[in-house]
């Protein structure tokens, strides 16, 4: 049973996308998804992105990890979605419904409102999510957010410097954190302006992340640490323009591209 696929990227965060909505797929499950995540044996891809019918929304997106694992969310492959399809859509997520639509070169997301409390992050016990009394080693201080997937933010004065490869998995499978975590580091360079380094749960170091740049203006707005609701957050693979609104809805604006479209042989990693 061969097997369409299309690889995409945002911002060099990229995915393998499988269209379900019309021909169903054989069940897909972590160890799957990991073999056709694989960058030696499989295809290759940050996250694997199924597309398949949904009863609430236009079509559902199923979100898995490099390491098989299933998440809520992932604005970069949102945008990669919005592009594939063409058009406006609401589209179900573990994380709730959000809306895409594409434009040139990319998409505009509005990826929902934030979320705070100590037990929508989730934390293992009760604390402040803005000013978490926390730290490893000179990473200290974080806010959390749920943007659909859970965020850890420090704001520090020398990105780069941040041994980022090493404290992140550390942080990520933490106690503290339950349902694990995505690391993000972020030096605010401007009023309206940040600098973005991601540790991305389940998959790594990563060139992009969508949801942790909505989840780093989120909380730079609420610490104070820049002016206005719209910034621009810049990761090493380009830049995303957020903007949370007077209404209180993420809107997340950056590219995406088609790398390559293919097909494989199913049996080969089931």
């Amino acid at each position: 049973m061969r097997i369409p696929f299309t690889k995409m990227h945002g911002l060099g965060n990229d995915f393998v996308v499988l269209d379900a909505r019309i021909d169903a797929l054989p069940p897909i499950g972590p160890a799957t998804a990991a073999a056709i995540s694989d960058r030696r044996t499989g295809i290759g891809c940050d996250q694997l992105i199924v597309l398949q019918p949904s009863d609430v929304a236009d079509f559902r997106m199923r979100i898995f990890n490099a390491d098989g694992g299933e998440v809520e969310a992932c604005g970069n492959a949102s945008r990669a979605v919005a592009l594939l399809h063409g058009a406006k859509a609401s589209v179900e997520t573990a994380g709730g419904t959000i809306a895409m639509e594409p434009m040139d070169n990319g998409a505009r997301i509005d990826m929902g409102t934030p979320r705070f409390g100590w037990d929508e992050i989730p934390l293992a016990y009760a604390m402040d999510t803005l000013a978490m009394p926390v730290a490893w080693e000179n990473l200290e201080n974080p806010c959390a957010v749920n943007v659909g997937n859970p965020h850890v933010i420090f704001f520090v004065e020398d990105g780069p410097s941040v041994p980022l490869e090493r404290l992140g998995p550390e942080i990520e499978c933490d106690a503290l954190f339950p349902e694990r975590i995505n690391v993000n580091v972020a030096q605010v360079t401007g009023p309206a302006s940040i600098d973005l380094r991601v540790w991305e749960r389940g998959s790594g170091l990563t060139r992009a992340c969508g949801t942790g740049a909505c989840a780093t203006a989120v909380a730079a707005i609420r610490r104070g640490v820049v002016s206005g609701r719209r910034i621009a957050v810049t990761l090493p693979g380009g830049t995303l323009d957020i903007e949370w609104t007077e209404a209180g809805r993420i809107m997340m604006t950056g590219p995406a591209t088609t790398s390559f479209i293919g097909s494989f042989e199913w049996t080969d990693y089931a």
